[in-house]
């Protein structure tokens, strides 16, 4: 009984410090949404149900007329030898003012946040996250990313934006 006391306090520690109490997530300050269209490369992502399986993974993001996106991500199933496996969505804005935060919609009418909040100044790497903290993801115009730029995204990641950076996976790519 005693451990497992010990246990739920610390689980519930490990909640106030990094659920609800957490500050509000910040996204970058604008995105010239011609500038991010084109193809990216995933360098690492947090966990998820729906990259199970996922090596190589990359998307491209296409800007349609009416203002919204057209996404397309891809990767191969369990090895490069694997099936290309791809998943078709449809971006939108929320936030007209910064173009920083928008849904994404990979099955109607299901949407997931999907919030830019780092971005170099030359759009060679963004970083895209959500309120809650539970999907995360590096992004690279290139299928490398050197190491400095790579470590100052993290360090950003835990000290401004509060990401637990132990939980990323690499992505490898051929």
């Amino acid at each position: 009984m005693y451990k497992i006391i010990i246990f739920l306090t610390s689980a519930l520690s490990f909640l106030s410090l990094y659920g609800k109490d957490l500050p509000p997530l910040e996204t970058v300050k604008y995105v010239d949404l011609k500038k991010y269209t084109g193809t990216w490369y995933e360098i690492a992502r947090y966990p998820n149900r729906f990259q199970k399986d996922c090596v190589g993974t990359f998307v491209n993001y296409t800007l349609r007329e009416d203002g919204k996106i057209n996404v397309l991500n891809q990767c191969y199933d369990k090895s490069f030898e694997g099936k290309l496996k791809q998943s078709k969505g449809v971006a939108r804005v929320v936030d007209n003012q910064t173009n920083a935060k928008l849904k994404v919609s990979f099955f109607w009418p299901f949407e997931g946040d999907y919030w830019i909040i780092d971005l170099a100044e030359d759009y060679r790497y963004a970083v895209i996250g959500e309120p809650d903290r539970k999907y995360l993801w590096i992004l690279s115009r290139n299928k490398t990313m050197d190491e400095e730029t790579y470590n100052q995204i993290l360090l950003n990641l835990e000290t401004k934006h509060h990401y637990d950076t132990s939980k990323l996976i690499k992505t490898v790519h051929k």
